[in-house]
């Protein structure tokens, strides 16, 4: 009996044992193939979400540089703007945390995912922009609910503010997303995708001056993304700011001026060439596209018949009309085919061939000189001077001063203008030049395009004695400090092709049309300040021979566009303007009190009389 009970007690040991054993070969195979399962099949997602979890980058937008007008006083800065972000990783469950996060921001769910499928999961641990500069509502709506919303955060950015809502929006440009070609091109080493760059005027030229450098934080954090500890900063630096050449009063003098009306306004200093004022109307504002425009926004813009997005102070051209009147007179007096003494007679009209060019006035000028022909705009006179001189010859010296050119302005998208000759129009139509043409370029009509910005620069060259300069916009670039890092010196780029003999005689011609008594412009005068310029009525279409028309029962798209150039003091010139008004009908009536207004501001005279002289449109019969 005891062998058999010693028998059994060992067999069910022997069995605890065998039982014992695999209970244990079977949690070892567990563990085994658990660690497997961790280490070859999820070992790379874990060790990286280990990394991850525990230190990670974050960007630091650089500020953009601040941009002042000539007297330091503040145009573009930055403002905080809050983005709403999402690191994908983070958000999980990710279907909840969006459903969550719809509500609060009145987005649909869909439109959510849009966003992220648009931008793409690569950048799995980096954040992701779902909305940019949201408002200070949806901030706090977003900060009470932070717990339940894993993986959004949102984060502080620079944005950049337009403080002078349609100021000199034309000059200073705006700024836009970058976007793949332009990031793979290379020439913005300091941008990442989401970024925005210059689109326009000095933000766009000046792009590698007001870019800054990005900086970094290098962060500890919890399984959420959630910042433990900051633990290393590189600061980002800021973009050098500049300082421009325009006088932000005068500025908003000149768009005041401007009004409704379509046109241009351009000033100049003639003793450098500096930019005071560039006003194009109509204007917008640019701070509609911080964060990029709507679409909505971008139709109106676009469907403007004023056309507010072009420059108009480079980009639109229109004939010169008897502006072109200095042109002809002065290479009249080069080529001696007239002289300061040399006379013609106009009844109000010249017949050449079987046609009569009309003069503006009816009545005509009687015996006329050059200088009196300038200040009163004797259309008969013109057209005899440009008779003998021919076509290529007032190309030749319109092109010298500056007209059917480029003016090297460092603005994009600057237009020529047109200055015809002989062959571009054999080039150009496959026709002959006619003589008759001659006589309507000697006026500024036919072919002749110009921009208000040539003509400030050439008015200018004038009043400074024959000098022409490259138009400055930007004095000096200057970091954050104040401490100048370059200056943009002026740059003459030519002179008139005229001796200071005859430009002293159509100088004397100018300052007539203001202070003589039969002058264009002679109301506009000011008490202490003397202005020497021109007058100009811009024809829109032809006009047939024998054609009349009332302008005041005209559409308004079809009446003429109104000129006037001018520089004040007229012995020493400290600011010289052009002014163009589509559609104003005279320059004296229109274009004219413009330019008094802003020298009288520009020199603070007491006073400026209103009353003004009408001039009529030249016009071919």
């Amino acid at each position: 009996m005891g062998t058999i009970n010693k028998n059994s007690d060992r067999e069910w040991i022997k069995h605890r044992y065998v039982v014992a054993s695999l209970c244990i070969v079977f949690v070892f195979s567990v563990l085994l193939l658990r660690l497997v399962y961790l280490q070859m099949i999820r070992g790379e997602e874990y060790r990286r979400l280990s990394m991850t979890n525990c230190v990670r980058l974050k960007s630091i937008k650089s500020s953009r540089g601040l941009i002042y007008d000539r007297n330091r006083i503040l145009l573009v800065d930055n403002r905080p703007a809050f983005d709403l972000t999402i690191v994908l990783e983070d958000a999980k469950p990710l279907k909840q945390t969006l459903d969550h996060l719809a509500e609060l921001t009145g987005d649909s769910c869909e439109d959510l995912r849009a966003i992220i499928e648009k931008e793409g999961r690569a950048a799995f641990y980096k954040p992701l922009v779902l909305k940019r500069d949201i408002t200070r509502d949806l901030l706090a709506a977003i900060e009470a609910h932070q717990f339940d919303l894993p993986g959004i955060h949102i984060d502080i950015e620079p944005s950049r503010n337009y403080i002078h809502k349609k100021t000199a929006a034309h000059l200073i440009g705006y700024l836009g997303e970058i976007n793949k070609d332009e990031l793979d091109s290379g020439k913005f080493p300091n941008v990442r995708s989401g970024d925005s760059i210059g689109r326009y005027g000095v933000e766009k030229s000046f792009e590698a001056d007001l870019q800054g450098k990005r900086g970094g934080h290098q962060l500890e954090v919890d399984v959420n993304g959630r910042v433990i500890k900051i633990l290393k900063t590189v600061e980002p630096v800021s973009g050098n700011d500049l300082v421009l050449t325009i006088d932000l009063p005068l500025q908003q003098k000149a768009e005041g001026l401007l009004g409704e009306n379509d046109g241009a306004v351009v000033a100049l200093d003639p003793s450098n060439g500096d930019v005071l004022v560039m006003a194009s109307s109509p204007s917008f504002d640019q701070n509609d596209f911080i964060g990029g425009i709507s679409s909505k926004k971008w139709q109106v813009l676009r469907d403007d018949p004023g056309r507010p997005m072009n420059n108009k102070a480079i980009q639109a051209e229109y004939p010169p009309a008897s502006t072109y009147k200095i042109i002809t007179a002065l290479a009249g007096l080069e080529e001696k085919v007239i002289d300061h003494n040399s006379t013609f007679f106009c009844p109000g009209f010249y017949k050449f061939g079987n046609r009569r060019y009309h003069c503006w006035s009816k009545y005509g000028h009687g015996t006329i000189n050059v200088v009196d022909a300038i200040a009163q705009s004797c259309d008969v006179f013109f057209y005899q001077t440009g008779e003998k001189l021919g076509v290529d010859a007032l190309a030749k010296y319109a092109q010298g001063s500056g007209l059917g050119r480029l003016t090297g302005i460092r603005l994009a998208h600057e237009r020529p203008g047109l200055i015809p000759t002989s062959a571009w129009k054999k080039q150009r139509f496959k026709e002959p030049w006619q003589a008759g043409e001659t006589l309507s370029i000697s006026i500024g009509q036919g072919f002749n395009l110009v921009t208000p910005l040539q003509m400030a620069v050439f008015i200018s060259a004038v009043g400074n004695n024959g000098t022409l300069y490259r138009p400055r916009l930007v004095k000096s670039v200057q970091d954050a400090k104040g401490q100048v890092i370059s200056e943009i010196e002026p740059e003459i780029t030519g002179g008139l092709p005229a001796s200071k003999k005859n430009l002293a005689i159509v100088r004397q011609g100018l300052l007539e049309v203001v202070h003589g008594n039969r002058g264009t412009a002679r109301q506009i005068r000011l008490p202490d300040v003397q202005i020497a310029g021109k007058t100009g009525t811009a024809q829109v279409f032809s006009r047939k021979a024998g054609e009349k028309f009332d302008n005041k029962k005209l559409k308004r798209t079809l009446q003429d566009h109104a000129w006037f150039v001018c520089y004040a003091p007229a012995q020493d010139p400290k600011i010289a303007i052009a002014v163009i008004i589509e559609h104003g009908e005279h320059g004296s009536s229109a274009a004219a009190p413009v330019a008094q207004e802003l020298i009288h501001a520009y020199f603070g005279d007491p006073e400026v009389p209103t009353a003004v002289v009408e001039e009529d449109p030249a016009h071919v019969e």
